[in-house]
């Protein structure tokens, strides 16, 4: 697999948006997935880069999830803001990433983003719950660079 098209489908991808929606309903947490076919720097350092490219970094309460997949490189980050990575017990982001990693192992790409997906989202609503009036800053599209 060597494109970032071949990565998932298009039925996967509109499972992936809608699991989004689904972990954003009861937050005002934003997440968004970001799909590159190779990172030319080191795969955090880059995953910085689109989360400012993406805005994700203006949130109000600094609570942006960034899931990063570079596909050739058979990599992923993800990155919290300050906001949520302050608040998150301390292996939160490992336990994630492992549960991504075992279906991403299995070649279970879609089920491996929508658990991290789901499980950010279940994090960010203990911490940022819905508070009417609150919208969503950021697009739930999955973004290809």
């Amino acid at each position: 697999m060597s494109k970032v098209e071949d990565f998932l489908t298009a039925a996967e991808e509109q499972d992936i948006i809608n699991a989004i929606r689904d972990a954003e309903k009861n937050t005002s947490g934003e997440i968004r997935v970001h799909i590159e076919r190779d990172n030319e720097i080191d795969a955090f350092d880059r995953a910085m880069e689109v989360f400012h490219y993406l805005k994700m970094d203006n949130t109000k309460q600094q609570n942006g999830v960034l899931i990063y997949v570079a596909v050739n490189a058979k990599t992923f980050v993800i990155y919290g803001d300050k906001g949520i990575n302050d608040v998150v017990p301390a292996n939160f982001w490992d336990s994630t990433k492992d549960i991504m990693q075992a279906h991403f192992k299995a070649n279970r790409f879609k089920q491996g983003l929508i658990e991290g997906i789901l499980k950010a989202g279940t994090e960010l609503e203990t911490h940022f719950p819905w508070l009417h009036g609150n919208t969503n800053e950021l697009s739930n599209e999955i973004s290809k660079g």
